[in-house]
């Protein structure tokens, strides 16, 4: 469900002025008392989590003065409001390109001077590819809402930052009528933010045409809007599989919500992680995939166990999955339920669960006493992914996946291992049971994987494997699966998640 906190709690913004810079400094006299606020959105498609620094004195590193290095924030995220007394500060702009995120071992991006002003909001905005960034800084004065008696009406402004659209047209309507009956509430050109309008609290839908033309591109979904609140509207460029270029961030005090093109697309990928077992007596390593209904052509013939289908672009909506022995009507799964969300590329892995049978429940799966289980029985799950769209060059993400589920051990412990470490002064490192994804930020370097699992009381290891990231790296599946052809029994596939 969206988030609808207020922007800034019982308040809402006006914008009489507006000021944008580019890799220059923000001028303006500083109010000698008084707080404000300084908040940050990264809205750089390829930028690493930035930190956002606020220096009183750069050339004094004493405690007499303010400065503080906040958390880093994610693309397409904000930083929410950082509340400081009114002054000039040096503004510090930085990802981690190292294990440390002390001020000092972080790169920088951007300095420039930042004057904050009684009751008044910096709203800085990170914008454009990361090795030439833009920084759009918007003067934005708090104001009390004191003649909205009934707290029936919310603020809101639009901002344009589509890296190839100049500008566009943003249109509004009720949730229940259709855009003839919308109205033109912006026509935003880059990088300027509209001025505030107040609406009355309701569910509505925007629409985004080009400038002057009344072929829509964009339609969002209905979006609630039921507190007495400041909200800003950014239209930014699609990075999801959807044919509409167009996405709108709804950003509030502490958080930015994505909406999608209603009715987008989605792309669908099946992994075949099931193994052979003695149960599955006509399984021979492959199966046939069909989407909402058995058909005699199936949508993924032959899937080989530990292969990736090819991609399917496919409408947003529930679907049933079907696997077959290939070529017949022999079902090993049958009704599996998955949805697929607008705009979102997933994968879905298949594996097989072998479980011991305890028909009373007693706990003793050996009733005889002879040192073996008495009964198993195997089942075909599944695990639904959400593929990473993240576009970034300097770290990229791994989501680690173990399927190996050994009757000594189901979790396996993943070290990725740089040159100048080993194994035990590893910097990154997972655990990861069977069955239950991680995910692991990596920055660029080569590296060597370790999975590790523990036997009785000793560590045993399963394979090793390099890993070179780089900024052409795509964001990776790592895949731990048996394997009794391998010397080792085991074998790691790694993948782009976007296939």
């Amino acid at each position: 469900m969206p988030n609808n906190s207020p922007l800034y709690s019982l308040k809402s913004l006006a914008i009489p002025a507006l000021m944008i810079t580019g890799l220059s400094a923000c001028g303006g006299d500083s109010d000698s008392s008084g707080e404000g606020y300084v908040t940050l959105y990264n809205a750089s498609p390829n930028a690493p989590a930035i930190f956002l620094t606020i220096d009183e004195d750069l050339d004094d590193d004493g405690t007499d003065y303010f400065e503080q290095t906040y958390n880093g924030v994610s693309f397409g995220q904000i930083g929410g409001d950082k509340l400081v007394e009114t002054n000039t500060y040096t503004m510090e702009l930085a990802w981690q390109s190292d294990d440390s995120i002390a001020r000092d071992d972080l790169t920088k991006v951007y300095e420039s001077a930042l004057t904050v002003s009684s009751d008044e909001i910096k709203f800085v905005v990170l914008t454009q590819d990361i090795t030439d960034p833009q920084i759009l800084t918007f003067d934005i004065p708090v104001i009390d809402d004191e003649d909205d008696t009934d707290d029936d009406l919310f603020n809101m402004r639009v901002l344009n930052i589509h890296q190839t659209v100049a500008t566009v047209d943003v249109y509004l309507s009720k949730s229940d009528e259709t855009f003839n009956e919308a109205t033109l509430i912006s026509q935003a050109a880059y990088g300027q933010l509209s001025e505030n309008v107040k609406y009355d609290q309701d569910d509505y839908v925007f629409y985004i045409t080009a400038n002057g033309s009344s072929d829509v591109l964009y339609t969002s979904d209905e979006i609630n809007y039921s507190f007495a609140s400041q909200y800003v509207m950014v239209v930014r460029d699609n990075t999801g599989v959807g044919a509409s270029p167009f996405i709108i961030d709804r950003i509030s005090s502490a958080s930015a919500i994505e909406y999608a093109n209603d009715g987008a697309q989605a792309k669908l990928t099946i992994f075949n992680g099931i193994e052979q077992h003695d149960l599955l007596e006509n399984y021979a390593g492959s199966v046939d995939i069909h989407i909402d209904g058995f058909n005699e052509q199936a949508d993924f013939s032959k899937l080989t166990q530990g292969q990736f289908s090819e991609s399917i672009i496919t409408d947003r909506g529930d679907y049933s999955l079907e696997l077959t022995i290939p070529g017949t009507e022999e079902f090993l799964l049958k009704n599996h339920l998955v949805t697929l969300d607008e705009n979102i590329d997933r994968t879905v892995f298949f594996y097989l669960n072998e479980e011991n049978v305890d028909h009373d429940g007693d706990g003793d799966v050996d009733e005889n006493g002879d040192g073996i289980v008495d009964e198993v029985e195997v089942t075909i799950n599944s695990l639904v992914v959400d593929n990473s769209v993240h576009q970034g060059i300097y770290e990229h993400g791994v989501n680690i996946i173990n399927f190996v589920d050994d009757e000594d051990f189901s979790t396996v412990n993943f070290y990725f291992v740089r040159s100048d470490e080993i194994i035990d002064t590893a910097a990154n490192k997972r655990s990861v049971d069977f069955g239950e994804p991680q995910d692991i930020l990596l920055l660029n370097n080569t590296y060597t994987i370790y999975a590790v699992a523990k036997r009785d009381s000793s560590d045993i290891l399963l394979i090793s494997q390099e890993l070179v990231i780089d900024e052409d790296s795509k964001e990776q599946f790592l895949i731990l699966e048996e394997d009794a052809s391998s010397a080792s029994g085991y074998k790691v596939t790694l993948a782009d998640q976007a296939q």
